[in-house]
């Protein structure tokens, strides 16, 4: 039954990251001059074709948002407290942090000196975007509360709105890296505003025909959305892949500060709804919407500023190839803890 609830792109997810790696060094490098062209066509720094597959991955992802369910959000008040803590106060601070810690001292001797900052920058803007459609397909592997995964995700839209390009204006700053603010504000209006009009006019236009209306347009969209996030990815990686042939390793040594964040911000978001008694329904949604990151976002926004080529795409790019097999393991980690969590749970009710 759970493994239904996963499409074949969603599963194996991870697989086809790796598949568009492999093809965008070898278009790279077959066809260096077409990859340059499409790099070329911009519009106010903003590249066009990057830009069509960019809300063609993000409004399906922004449809599933139902702003209604924030009338749910005074039902889980300790939940939602702990999420957002996580989300907003923790995971980017510490991402940041970890940032400066792996890549500026740990891993500094093996990386490209000139991309330094540019990594730091793409790790903060993936911890910065709060966190991704398919915490709504792994919330149901826990049997998670639908009605708070739905509130906490458009409780977090809503405050990304306002809140992503100041944090990333400021994490940034604190990091010594240049903040581009006027391209920083044109991300926010291009891959965060309009695309949740867009996206929420077209769910009302579709609930308006009914239920069934909406979850066929549900279905025939997801693998849109994902395949354009591939086909980004690929071209990504057109541009990326000398870089990445003569340092392979670059993908794993980015890939230790994002996993130990994951890891660390679902136990800290687990532990905290135990201490504080909340019930493991909504505990386990809490722990996944706060490791998770909104890649998709990511990678637009680190495009956007700083390029095609730069080491803050390919970092965000690390966040989508690591994002699924761990974010199931924490999946299988709150579903076989439940005797555990649920124990401590009830010694905290009754404090």
């Amino acid at each position: 039954m759970q493994k239904s609830s996963m499409s074949v792109f969603e599963r194996y997810l991870t697989v086809w990251v790796v598949l568009c790696i492999v093809v965008g060094i070898g278009l790279g490098q077959v066809f260096p001059g077409a990859a340059r062209a499409i790099g070329a066509w911009e519009v106010a720094r903003v590249n066009i074709p990057v830009g069509l597959l960019i809300w063609v991955m993000i409004i399906p992802r922004l449809l599933k948002v139902d702003f209604g369910a924030l009338a749910e959000v005074r039902q889980h008040v300790r939940g939602i407290g702990v999420t957002l803590f996580v989300n907003w106060l923790v995971k980017p601070f510490s991402m940041a942090f970890l940032g400066w810690l792996f890549i500026r001292h740990v891993f500094a001797p093996y990386l490209p000196a000139d991309q330094l900052d540019s990594y730091i920058a793409g790790l903060i803007l993936l911890a910065a975007a709060p966190c991704t459609a398919m915490v709504f397909v792994w919330s149901r592997l826990t049997n998670g509360d639908a009605n708070f995964t739905l509130s906490q995700v458009a409780l977090n839209d809503g405050i990304m709105v306002v809140a992503f390009a100041p944090l990333v204006a400021f994490l940034l700053g604190v990091s010594a890296i240049t903040v581009p603010w006027a391209t920083l504000l044109v991300s926010v209006l291009l891959y965060i505003i309009v695309p949740l009009v867009i996206a929420q006019l077209w769910r009302r236009a579709l609930l308006s025909r009914g239920q069934a209306a909406f979850d066929a347009a549900m279905a025939s969209t997801g693998p849109w959305s994902i395949g354009a996030l591939l086909l980004t990815l690929v071209l990504l990686f057109a541009f990326q892949g000398m870089q990445i042939v003569r340092q392979p390793l670059i993908i794993a040594m980015l890939a230790v500060p994002i996993l130990i964040q994951v890891l660390f911000n679902s136990a800290l978001a687990y532990g905290l709804n135990r201490a504080l008694g909340e019930s493991h329904h909504v505990a386990c949604p809490s722990a996944l919407i706060g490791a998770s990151n909104f890649f998709e976002l990511a990678v637009a926004a680190a495009i956007a500023l700083f390029g095609f080529e730069s080491g803050a795409a390919l970092a965000t790019v690390v966040g989508v190839l690591i994002e699924v097999p761990v974010m199931l393991l924490v999946v299988r980690v709150v579903n076989a803890s439940k005797g555990w969590y649920e124990r401590g749970a009830a010694g905290s009710r009754s404090a």
